[in-house]
């Protein structure tokens, strides 16, 4: 992107609100020359940064709580920060004044709203989730669907390899992404007739050119990098990867208990610091903040509510990259791609697209 990347901030959500968004925001801008912020909330929350260059407060009257039931954050709150925030990234009749949003707050309340207000994108049915985990190439794999879609079907899930690659592609610059299919074996056979399905699906997408696709793969693949990218449904996403965040605290934790348990083992953990700090770093989740919520028309990025000024940075610094790389022509380019390859195949999916009504707009 030639232009200087602006990026809409809720700053009023997650479990810390400004206390948390700002120092993140200000850190952000300080390694950020190109960027810009919105920062939207409370206008006298907002206080401190109200002399920041290259920043502009949007006001929102309400919050959406992190207890707030769906419909109250869809229907009732209607001038929420993370409402706002959305609408700086919705395209109309004049470009969009944001490149991409991010929130902290409520994750059902946030897909709800993103989704009536952008809209999916022509061939999605269902927007995913979409985020990192540490490999022991010193590298990441990216998994979806993380939680938005506890049911899904085959269909559902060559969609989320399609977005996933398209992700993949813009944010760590590699073109032809490798995808895998996440089972309970590596064989064909294995799984369920949904799973199975979309193993057919995929391997026939793979063939067509559509994603590189290297086959079904194992919980512990993710961590070895056998593959960029794990296909899921969200049900699976969310427990594997609230599982691997549990299982690296532990491991900290027990390694800590450890090191201090003697005077030994104290002087110990002295002299083994530096490969402690460096462990730590590898296995701290808020390195790996910001989730995308991939198949919508804007780019949204989701950050732990309960995320510190560190891990929100890193979820501004995701969206920021997923913003100046593209990111969602890149994913508008692999559907429209999907689409034709699948019109060309399956004469029956034209007569349906052409039959089927247009979107509905929002109100």
């Amino acid at each position: 992107m030639q232009r200087p990347v602006r990026l809409s901030v809720d700053c009023m959500g997650g479990d810390h609100g400004p206390s948390i968004t700002l120092p993140a925001c200000r850190t952000f801008l300080d390694k950020h020359p190109d960027a810009e912020l919105l920062l939207v909330g409370k206008p006298d929350a907002l206080t401190a940064a109200a002399s920041w260059s290259r920043c502009r407060i949007v006001a929102a009257s309400e919050v959406v709580e992190m207890d707030d039931p769906i419909d109250i954050a869809l229907r009732k709150k209607r001038d929420s920060s993370m409402r706002v925030a959305i609408q700086q990234v919705k395209a109309g009749d004049t470009p969009p004044a944001a490149d991409a949003c991010v929130s902290a707050g409520n994750t059902g309340a946030l897909m709800a709203v993103a989704r009536y207000l952008l809209k999916t994108l022509d061939g999605i049915d269902r927007p995913a989730i979409a985020s990192v985990m540490p490999n022991t190439r010193d590298g990441f794999t990216t998994m979806l669907d993380l939680g938005a879609n506890v049911d899904c079907t085959a269909e559902h899930l060559l969609q989320f390899a399609v977005m996933g690659s398209a992700l993949v592609s813009a944010v760590d610059g590699k073109e032809t992404p490798t995808v895998g299919l996440l089972n309970i074996g590596e064989e064909a056979i294995k799984g369920s007739e949904v799973i199975k399905r979309a193993g057919e699906l995929l391997r026939a997408a793979g063939e067509s050119g559509l994603i590189n696709f290297r086959g079904n793969v194992e919980g512990n693949d993710i961590f070895k990098g056998t593959t960029d990218l794990v296909v899921c449904d969200g049900f699976v996403g969310n427990v594997a990867l609230k599982t691997a965040e549990g299982l690296a605290t532990m491991l900290s934790t027990f390694i800590k208990q450890e090191f201090t348990r003697t005077p030994y083992a104290k002087l110990a953990a002295l002299v083994a610091l530096p490969v402690l700090k460096h462990f730590k770093d590898r296995v701290d989740h808020r390195r790996y903040n910001g989730a995308a919520l991939l198949g919508l028309r804007g780019l949204v990025f989701k950050s732990h509510g309960s995320a510190d000024a560190l891990a929100f940075e890193t979820a501004l610094t995701r969206a920021y990259d997923a913003a100046r790389n593209g990111l969602l022509e890149r994913v508008h380019e692999r559907i429209n791609f999907a689409l034709q390859a699948s019109l060309n195949t399956n004469p029956a999916n034209a007569n349906r697209a052409a039959e089927a009504p247009a979107p509905r707009q929002a109100a």
